[in-house]
């Protein structure tokens, strides 16, 4: 008999704390893996383009030169602000993706400890009956 409590309580805890916390603990491990691939990206291509620019600023020779250089400037500049808006973007779609997945798995938690609860009531009554 203590043994099947034992066993018991062991599978209610399993299912009703330790599975919702390997779960929560995976989704928020490839969350993070996500958002510091997202900002490694990002870093990477701001300096890319930091470079560029350096590289293009030490090519100037000459006024016709820095007009040039002026000109690509704007350009540069343009296509920056596209690329952080479209990287904020990306992380706000990611903190929304987790933020779903989170509360899927609070839903499912929650239902299986409701199912649960009503299994325990459920057995409780019958060993009630039964003595």
């Amino acid at each position: 008999m203590n043994n099947d409590m034992f066993a018991k309580y062991t599978e209610q805890a399993e299912s009703l704390f330790m599975a919702p916390t390997r779960s929560y603990a995976k989704l928020a491990m490839d969350y993070t893996q996500k958002l510091i691939d997202a900002q490694m990206e990002a870093a990477r291509t701001y300096t890319d383009l930091g470079m560029q620019q350096a590289r293009a600023a030490l090519d100037i020779k000459d006024p016709s030169a820095l007009q040039q250089y002026a000109e690509k400037q704007q350009e540069a500049a343009k296509d920056l602000g596209e690329r952080v808006k479209a990287d904020g973007e990306k992380v706000v779609a990611l903190n929304q993706d987790f933020a779903n997945e989170a509360r899927k798995l609070v839903e499912s938690s929650a239902q299986s400890a409701s199912e649960a609860a009503t299994e325990t009531v459920s057995a409780a009554k019958k060993a009630t009956k039964a003595s």
